[in-house]
């Protein structure tokens, strides 16, 4: 049975996914393979290989956040931070749904899901804003741009989280029997936002730079995006009878989509550039005074001021005051403080 629009049985069928225990029917749906459990200390835990991966992820992501965060002058770095941190709190809270720490039976189960729900939709609608940053509507990293992402964020957020929670309680003409407005969100709006990121990028790439290299990154995060739906809604029963259980097509599908979201970081990192002029290193920065007046006077100027090794407030430099070194930024290639980025 392929995917029906609106439909998650043929979906939940195949792959254990968090929405699948509260749609369908009253018991949800459940899929015909699945990776097999163990106890840790009486208590049982599902999909024991995907919440490594989970793991995995959080950690990877967090590595990811301190490059981001250390490249202070790149384009686009308040804006894509954003994005890698939604990432991270699906992760976690991924973990406690997967595995069943919050089990489907408990009353809180249907309000982390539709939570879980929103989250996703919108770490998609931020990737889908990330991809407009480089054409600069609005400049990166002003209020305007940043006001505008997460305004945008939490509105998507909000939509996505009622629609499930309406769906899961059967509320406002929402039911769990026919959740279309669910799969519209959980299945749909995604592969949209992904798609018009993927075709964003390709044209900022083709237009703007004249490096053609980070097209190998977009076309291997896409590559990794479509094999992680191909495997998980295609062939996770496949997978898991013929492993014997002991994992099943989600495992491959979040390992997948963790290496798409490092190829989003290391394509986003390979068209920024970090200016070294203002960017904070461990190393001293040597400056090289080219302009003349900086220059001292004579030979025994310089061994003068060489020898006190000491220069008072109005002490002058090559015939320029502290205070005019001050005003002025030190010499070219370092702009006035009022300038500075």
């Amino acid at each position: 049975m392929g995917v029906q629009f609106g439909s998650f049985n043929s979906i939940c069928e195949t792959a254990a996914l968090v929405v699948c225990p509260l749609v369908g029917a009253d018991r949800g749906i459940e899929p015909s393979c699945y990776s097999r459990n163990v106890e840790i200390s009486g208590t049982l835990i599902f999909q024991p290989s995907t919440c490594f991966v989970h793991i995995v992820a959080i950690i990877m992501t967090a590595i990811m956040i301190f490059h981001i965060r250390s490249k202070y002058t790149a384009v686009g770095r308040k804006e894509i931070i954003m994005f890698f941190y939604l990432y991270a709190i699906i992760e976690l809270l991924a973990i406690f749904l997967d595995s069943n720490v919050i089990p489907t039976a408990n009353v809180s189960y249907p309000w982390f899901a539709a939570v879980y729900t929103g989250l996703v939709a919108a770490a998609y609608a931020c990737l889908l804003i990330n991809g407009f940053v480089g054409f600069q509507f609005a400049e990166d990293g002003t209020p305007l741009s940043l006001w505008l992402l997460r305004i945008a964020c939490v509105v998507v957020f909000g939509v996505s989280f009622f629609v499930a929670i309406a769906t899961f309680k059967g509320f406002a003409n929402f039911s769990y029997a026919k959740p279309i407005g669910l799969w519209i969100i959980y299945i749909l709006w995604p592969l949209i936002c992904a798609v018009i990121y993927i075709v964003s990028q390709l044209v900022l790439v083709f237009r703007t730079l004249e490096d053609r290299w980070p097209i190998g990154d977009i076309v291997f995060g896409t590559a990794f995006f479509t094999i992680a739906q191909v495997i998980l809604f295609a062939f996770s029963v496949t997978i898991c009878d013929a492993i014997k259980h002991y994992i099943d097509g989600l495992f491959f599908f979040t390992l997948c989509m963790l290496l798409s979201v490092m190829m989003v970081y290391k394509y986003w990192d390979s068209i920024t550039k970090e200016d070294l002029e203002f960017s904070v290193g461990s190393k001293a920065t040597v400056w090289e005074v080219k302009d003349p007046l900086l220059a001292g006077a004579d030979d025994r100027d310089y061994a003068e001021d060489t020898a006190s090794g000491y220069h008072g407030p109005g002490s002058l430099v090559g015939g320029v005051s502290g205070a005019q070194l001050y005003h002025n930024g030190g010499g070219r290639g370092y702009p006035p403080p009022s300038e500075r980025y």
